[in-house]
């Protein structure tokens, strides 16, 4: 499975410019089955002013849906969404054929997202192509019982708006989540600022092993690119069983 994962700077508001960005991003990068986004991709990481959360129906969405018709290829990405049930920051993964929905879980307190939008309770994970993905957004990615492998993924996608300060907890992160679920971890993050902070990157794609298989330059909007492999997974699992030795525990 050729993977591209999209590192952007944000409009921050302007779901009409970060589409057409991407629109661009996309032709760029053809032939792909899975495109990953940033959190927040319309708009940039709106939990304070309101004409900053797209409302349904969703512009970001009916572009995600265009954009798999179009590439033959599933998208991904979570937008900052006002329904029926309040505000949510909504991780949707859009094939040609279907769309699956994530509500983020874990709200990030710190930055007040849980005063405006409400969490999720569901774990997610899709089917695409003969792969399993975790679904996982941002603050998602520092709770390892919510991520833990209960064999039941391959990848582990984290899509961010994670601030440069805090950039070397991002990086440690990722990795450990690789290691300890024996598994890839797509992590897609933005550059540039917003209103409260700056971005600098740190698009990765990570093997099994924690090992970088494709990196986006710090500081800079652009794409990068691999393969997962499916046979190197599985025989890795096969040699090393670490999961089957992990202890049992129910979600809540």
């Amino acid at each position: 499975m050729r993977v591209v994962l999209l590192q952007r700077d944000l409009a921050w508001g302007s779901p009409k410019s970060n589409l057409a960005n991407l629109d661009a991003a996309l032709d760029r990068n053809p032939g792909a089955d899975l495109y990953v986004l940033p959190e927040m991709f319309t708009t940039g990481f709106a939990t304070l002013p309101d004409a900053t959360v797209e409302s349904e129906p969703s512009e970001g969405l009916a572009w995600m849906k265009a954009a798999a018709a179009r590439t033959g290829a599933a998208i991904a990405g979570s937008i900052a969404l006002r329904t029926e049930e309040g505000c949510r920051n909504r991780f949707f993964f859009v094939t040609p054929e279907n769309v699956s929905v994530y509500d983020k879980r874990h709200l990030f307190t710190y930055g007040g997202e849980q005063e405006r939008f409400s969490a999720g309770r569901q774990r997610v994970t899709v089917e695409w192509r003969g792969w399993r993905f975790l679904l996982t957004v941002c603050y998602d990615l520092r709770f390892p019982i919510w991520l833990r492998n209960q064999d039941d993924y391959d990848a582990i996608i984290c899509v961010a708006n994670w601030p440069d300060k805090r950039r070397y907890h991002w990086d440690t992160l990722l990795r450990a989540r690789a290691i300890e679920d024996q598994c890839y971890v797509l992590g897609v993050n933005r550059v540039g600022e917003d209103p409260v902070c700056v971005y600098n990157g740190g698009t990765v794609l990570l093997d099994p092993y924690g090992n970088v298989m494709a990196a986006c330059p710090d500081n800079t909007e652009s794409e990068c690119s691999a393969e997962l492999d499916m046979k190197m997974l599985q025989d890795y699992r096969a040699k090393f069983p670490v999961l089957e030795d992990a202890d049992k525990f129910e979600l809540k």
